[in-house]
C-alpha cells in the first residue's frame, strides 16, 4: 500500500518535471529551435491549428527558422499567425517556404528570460513539494484508519521527502542548464 502511493508520487514528479522542460523549451535563447513555434496556432478551415501541422518547421542556420507550408494557400496567414504571436519574429515568405529570422537577444533580454525560467522553475519545485503533500496525507489517512502503524507511517513519510528532495534537485539542474543556455552568447 505504502509502495503504491511512493510509486504514483514519484511518476507524478516525473510527470511534473517533464512539463517544466517543455515550459523552458519555449523560451527563446540565442540558437533557432523548432519548438520556438510549438504554441503558434494557425487558423485552418475555422479551426486553430498547431503550425507544426500546417507546415514544416526546421533549422537553416543558428539564427534562422523555416516553415515549409504545405498549403500555399495558407501562406499569410501563417505569416500573420507567427507576426501576432508575443515572440517578436519577423517572418518573410519566399514562394512555400517562409523564412524567421531571430534576432540576437540583447543583454537586458536576457536578464528578463532568466527571470521568467526561475518563476517556470519554482513552478515546477511548488508542484513537486504538492505532490509530497498528497503523497503524506493518502500516508496520514491509512494510518488513521490504522491500517500501518506509526513506525511504517515515519519510514513512508520519509521515503517521501527523499523522492521529494531527488526531484527538486532534477528541476534545479533544469533550470541551471536553461540558465547557461541563456547566457551564452
Amino acid at each position: 500500500m505504502i509502495k503504491e502511493i511512493i510509486e504514483d508520487a514519484q511518476s507524478r514528479m516525473a510527470k511534473s518535471v517533464e512539463a517544466l522542460k517543455g515550459q523552458l523549451a519555449k523560451v527563446r535563447t540565442g540558437r533557432a529551435h523548432p519548438s520556438l513555434l510549438d504554441t503558434i496556432k494557425v487558423p485552418y478551415y475555422g479551426v486553430d491549428t498547431p503550425l507544426n501541422q500546417v507546415g514544416n518547421v526546421s533549422v537553416s542556420d543558428s539564427r534562422t527558422l523555416t516553415v515549409s507550408v504545405f498549403d500555399k494557400s495558407l501562406i499569410q496567414a501563417v505569416e500573420k499567425a507567427i507576426l501576432t504571436s508575443d515572440l517578436g519574429l519577423n517572418p518573410s515568405s519566399a514562394g512555400t517556404t517562409i523564412r524567421i529570422p531571430l534576432p540576437p537577444l540583447t543583454e537586458e533580454r536576457r536578464k528578463d528570460l532568466i527571470k521568467i525560467v526561475r518563476a517556470e522553475a519554482e513552478q515546477g519545485r511548488v508542484a513537486v513539494r504538492n505532490i509530497r503533500r498528497d503523497a503524506n496525507s493518502d500516508i496520514k489517512s491509512l494510518l488513521k484508519d490504522k491500517d500501518i502503524s506509526e513506525d511504517e507511517a515515519k519510514k513512508a513519510e520519509d521515503d517521501v521527502q527523499k523522492v521529494t528532495d531527488e526531484y527538486i534537485k532534477s528541476v534545479d539542474s533544469v533550470l541551471e542548464a536553461k540558465e547557461k543556455e541563456l547566457l551564452e552568447i
